[in-house]
């Protein structure tokens, strides 16, 4: 029962948190890894915690942008753009994970969390450098092809790992003249759910996911995703940011030991 509550008060606060900005498998994650039998010690586990954690968590993309559902008309056309990089990105990214050696992940992990940690230990520096806040006009077509390989880029990353995904979107559509943080919040929970989705229906198929976990968590997550998108105007984002970025370097640090001692 400890197990379950620690996993499901993750989940909730990974919901959250993914609505809000991104940074909620750098919850999950160390949580499922507490609570498979073996720990963070065996490869397949550091697989199966990702893959369980990307199952669990895609609902609550869905709850968040029913959240966010007055705001999805302003920027419907955004996703629309972005729905097949967002789709074919995520499917390439999960079929890594499934079809690569188990080490070769395990050994990337360490590595992956770190790059998700400074992505949201570094989101609002990139937000003044991409403009996020800021409106401008709409891009041209040559810049609407390069966020959408960007955007590809993205979702595969997002489909083999996940952590950070939520800031690299923000960006781009920054870039792409939205400055209503409300909208592009709106926009990212979709784009997230598609790419998540897909890794996630990739994942089912393989038989990578522990179901009694991704159950369990999944429900809080929805939970989680509506309230992000309703609290997140009055939030101090400050506080959650570097209480999230001290546990994805803590993580990072044992990941790194754990590889090389």
């Amino acid at each position: 029962m400890a197990e379950y509550a620690i996993i499901c008060l993750a989940a909730l606060a990974a919901g959250v948190l993914n609505a809000m900005a991104g940074g909620g498998t750098l919850i999950t994650y160390p949580a499922l890894l507490f609570a498979l039998p073996g720990g963070s010690l065996a490869d397949a586990n550091k697989v199966l915690a990702n893959t369980t954690s990307t199952v669990s968590l895609f609902p609550g993309s869905f709850s968040a942008a029913w959240g966010y559902r007055h705001e999805l008309r302003a920027v419907s056309h955004w996703v629309r753009l972005l729905f097949w990089p967002s789709v074919v990105g995520g499917l390439i990214g999960s079929l890594l994970v499934t079809r690569l050696p188990e080490s070769w992940f395990a050994a990337l992990v360490p590595w992956l969390i770190l790059t998700a940690t400074l992505l949201f230990m570094l989101q609002p520096t990139i937000a003044r450098l991409t403009g996020i806040g800021r409106p401008h006009a709409e891009p041209r077509a040559v810049a609407k092809v390069g966020v959408v390989v960007f955007q590809l880029v993205v979702a595969i990353y997002g489909g083999y790992f996940g952590g950070g995904i939520g800031i690299l979107m923000l960006s781009a559509l920054a870039l792409m003249g939205l400055s209503d943080i409300h909208q592009m919040n709106a926009a990212k929970t979709i784009l997230a759910g598609l790419m998540n989705g897909i890794s996630a229906a990739v994942f089912i198929t393989e038989g990578k996911v522990v179901w009694p976990y991704a159950a369990a968590m999944a429900v809080s997550a929805i939970l989680g995703g509506y309230l992000g998108a309703r609290v997140s105007r009055r939030v101090p984002r400050e506080v959650v940011r570097w209480v999230v970025v001290a546990i994805g370097l803590t993580l990072a640090a044992k990941f790194f030991y754990e590889r090389w001692e």
